[in-house]
């Protein structure tokens, strides 16, 4: 038959504290380190509403938390935040847009080759996708 393991724990520590621990300590967790996206990128953006744009953005990366500035002919000037999950990038911000306030999302991953690609939203005004180069 089968066969029991028993396992002995002293000083009140059970297996379900245990794992607690090891959880809080990664252990037993496969998570990955948040790429390196921080620096200067040029962007090139493809839209339904407005052809293809060459914005810029600086990227400022603490851990897994992203800060930035966001600079574009159609769309001015605008602080973003986002975040980094493994390859995965997202950062947004507020802009407007021929009198319209939309809130604008870049979604992406870094590729193997530096670049970042993605798609980008305008906040139910138009999609699009772009490509972005480091300075």
């Amino acid at each position: 038959m089968g066969k029991q393991v028993a396992i002995r724990m002293t000083n009140g520590v059970t297996v379900a504290s245990l794992a607690i621990v090891m959880l809080a300590m990664g252990l037993g967790v496969s998570a990955q380190n948040p790429a390196d996206v921080a620096g200067d990128w040029a962007l090139t953006v493809d839209t339904e509403a407005g052809g293809t744009t060459t914005p810029s953005v600086t990227l400022v990366q603490n851990g897994s938390e992203l800060t930035g500035h966001y600079s574009s002919d159609t769309l001015g000037e605008a602080d973003v935040t986002g975040s980094v999950d493994g390859n995965d990038v997202t950062f947004s911000f507020d802009a407007e847009a021929q009198g319209y306030a939309l809130e604008v999302t870049y979604t992406g991953a870094l590729q193997d080759d530096g670049t970042l690609s993605g798609t980008m939203s305008l906040g139910g005004f138009g999609d699009g996708t772009f490509t972005g180069k480091r300075r």
